[in-house]
């Protein structure tokens, strides 16, 4: 489909560092190629629609700078010997957020269902490893590196 014909004078595209109208009679070889990018972005886009207007409670964890030099993520599962944290959040979503220098660059989302099959895994392979950490070494954590997060 020719994109000047679906989208007319509201399409545009960057060439050379500025963004320009495309004109009727763009490279239809770049068509099907944009419009997959275009249908792939929209996965995304409801994705993220479902998560904040969906029935969903979302467990939002925000990790300190440590991340940085260890390459883990902590994920509490016990805090004074008592299921807490992930074995026993009734969320459907995981936020784990990743803050520098008190500010947040980046992180990850998961459905709980699937977090908790990934870390059973990632303990399962040695992977992960359970240490007590936090306020008074109260907790029992998961320390989970990121580069294991979604494959290994």
């Amino acid at each position: 489909m020719d994109i000047y014909n679906k989208w007319g004078d509201s399409a545009y595209i960057e060439r050379e560092g500025r963004w320009m109208p495309i004109t009727e009679g763009y490279c239809k070889t770049h068509d099907l190629q944009v419009e997959e990018d275009m249908l792939f972005g929209k996965i995304g886009e409801e994705y993220t629609k479902e998560l904040f207007e969906g029935n969903h409670n979302i467990e939002v964890k925000t990790e300190r700078g440590k991340w940085k030099e260890t390459g883990n993520i902590a994920i509490e599962i016990r805090y004074k010997g008592q299921p807490s944290g992930l074995s026993t959040t009734e969320s459907s979503i995981w936020m784990h957020l990743l803050a520098d220098n008190d500010k947040i660059v980046g992180g990850f989302v998961l459905k709980v269902s699937q977090l908790k099959e990934r870390v059973k895994y990632l303990l399962n392979k040695k992977y992960a490893r359970i240490v007590m950490g936090g306020d008074d070494n109260m907790s029992q954590l998961i320390l989970v590196p990121i580069k294991y997060i979604f494959s290994t």
